[in-house]
């Protein structure tokens, strides 16, 4: 896949990507999930070649900068900064792909900012994970105690890039080749191999979740056509019938399932892409 690489600048933080498709094509914004890149999306690129698909690295992630320490990385501010993308871009409306942790954020733009998006795929999440309300305490307290320790913890270096890419197969059964995208866009070269790009706080638990009550709330909202994908059998933290009744409370939403892993995308692209194309083609304003 010809992907051009290229960098936009959002309030002096550098934000990358990779462009494919056709420029005149209808235009997709295409967030990947947690510790991931805009790698994620290049085996579906090769089967969407009519869009103008632009796949960024999320800050903090890929080769895009991280947030200045003292700003955290929180769903409010992933939010502003998917819109200062699409600004940047000079878009004005446009199609949000999303994959996991971008498939939340996806989802609270679209909630939040509906005049903006033409229309939602997301792909392994539908809003974000959540909590109940009686462990908020807990978790502001594990948050403050690991961002307190993380200036002593060691950057890990890897002598060459198989344990990186073994370790991500195992961790999401992802075949060899789709580790291998994530990973060698994922890390940069130190003195004695190479060592993770992404931001250490990006390990850091969550300080706050939103209930469940809050996230389908969101997806209430949601007034775009969507298409939600999603593979079986269902991760644990967002499991079955959890996951479908999220889906079932979209105003305009189509659900499809397909067998396979999270990183469905990834390692069975071809199926991916046919539900997405039957989708954008039923779009009303998809021309």
């Amino acid at each position: 896949m010809n992907a051009t690489p290229f960098e936009l600048q959002l309030d002096g933080i550098r934000v990358a990507g990779l462009r494919a498709g056709n420029p005149d094509g209808l235009k997709v914004l295409a967030l990947h999930g947690w510790l991931d890149n805009a790698a994620s999306f290049l085996p579906l690129a090769e089967q969407l070649p009519t869009l103008d698909l632009v796949m960024v690295d999320l800050p903090g992630h890929g080769y895009s900068d991280h947030l200045p320490l003292t700003t955290p990385y929180t769903t409010p501010h992933a939010i502003v900064q998917t819109l200062a993308i699409a600004d940047a871009l000079g878009w004005d409306r446009f199609v949000l792909l999303g994959h996991s942790m971008g498939a939340a954020i996806a989802s609270l733009v679209a909630a939040v900012a509906g005049e903006r998006v033409q229309a939602l795929v997301s792909i392994e999440a539908l809003g974000g994970l959540t909590a109940p309300a009686g462990e908020t305490v807990q978790r502001l307290r594990t948050y403050v105690e690991a961002m307190l320790k993380l200036d002593a913890k060691q950057l890990r270096v890897f002598p060459d890039l198989s344990a990186p890419v073994r370790a991500r197969m195992m961790v999401n059964q992802l075949s060899e080749a789709s580790a291998r995208l994530l990973i060698e866009r994922g890390v940069k070269p130190v003195d004695g191999g190479w060592s993770w790009r992404s931001d250490p706080r990006l390990m850091l638990p969550t300080a706050v979740r939103m209930t469940e009550e809050q996230v389908c709330d969101v997806v209430s909202a949601i007034l775009c056509p969507v298409q939600v994908i999603y593979a079986t059998p269902a991760q644990p933290y967002f499991p079955e019938p959890e996951r479908s009744q999220r889906a079932a409370l979209l105003p305009d939403g189509r659900l499809h399932t397909l067998p396979g892993h999270h990183h469905v995308h990834m390692d069975d692209p071809e199926a991916v892409a046919a539900i997405i194309r039957n989708f954008i083609a039923a779009l009303p304003d998809a021309g």
